[in-house]
């Protein structure tokens, strides 16, 4: 996959249990098991590619939420791909952020 904007860099944390079946912003319910994140402005349905930057570990998502909006966070990530980019231990971690896959606006 080609990048399609700029890399983002900041912080990644992850859905925690009680968002397990909660609309998201595109309407449709969040499932832990999912390759959803949430990001604040990149249009939902974008296809992103994720960089754990502490251990080079990478995954594909998609947007499809909102968030987070906790100062200093750029995405939050589901349950599934924390676990591939091995932070379910941290939490928290720094990210690099690059778009492959821009979604149109409806």
């Amino acid at each position: 996959m080609r990048p399609v904007g700029r890399p983002q860099l900041g912080k990644a944390s992850y859905y925690g249990p009680e968002f397990t079946g909660r609309t998201m912003a595109n309407g449709r319910r969040f499932d832990p098991g999912s390759t959803s994140v949430a990001h604040r402005t990149l249009p939902l349905g974008t296809k992103v590619l994720v960089r754990n930057l502490d251990n080079g570990r990478v995954t594909t998502a998609t947007v499809e939420d909102r968030g987070p909006f906790i100062q200093g966070r750029i995405i939050d990530v589901s349950p599934r791909l924390a676990e591939r980019l091995g932070m379910l231990r941290v939490g928290v971690v720094p990210v690099e952020v690059l778009p492959v896959e821009v979604a149109e606006a409806p």
